[in-house]
C-alpha cells in the first residue's frame, strides 16, 4: 500500500461551484493550474493547486481516503471536508 503521494486540489466554498468547476475540467474548458489560481481559497491555488509529497495521515481523513485509494490523473470530488469542497487530481503514489 502507498505511504505517500503527490496531489493538487482546487478548494471551494460551495458544492455547486465545485461542481461547475469540475465539468469545465472534464470538458477542458479550462486548465486545472488556471481554475486552482482563479477559484481555489487554499494557498496552494497560487501553485496551480499542488500540494507536493504528503504522508497518509498529513491530510484530513475524507481527504487522505481519496488520494489512497482513487485512480491516478482523474478529477475526484467534490469532496467535502471542514475547509470546503476539494476537486482533487492525484498526481503519484509510492
Amino acid at each position: 500500500m502507498a505511504k505517500q503521494a503527490t496531489a493538487r486540489h482546487i478548494l471551494l466554498n460551495t458544492e455547486k461551484l465545485a461542481k461547475k468547476i469540475k465539468k469545465e475540467l472534464n470538458n477542458n474548458e479550462i486548465s486545472f493550474e488556471k481554475a486552482a489560481k482563479k477559484f481555489s481559497k487554499c494557498p496552494s491555488g497560487k501553485k496551480g493547486g499542488e500540494l507536493g509529497m504528503f504522508k497518509k495521515g498529513d491530510m484530513v481523513k475524507e481527504f487522505d481516503d481519496i488520494v489512497f485509494t482513487k485512480e491516478l490523473n482523474k478529477i475526484h470530488g467534490p469532496i467535502k471536508t471542514e475547509f470546503g469542497f476539494h476537486l482533487i487530481q492525484i498526481t503519484g503514489r509510492i
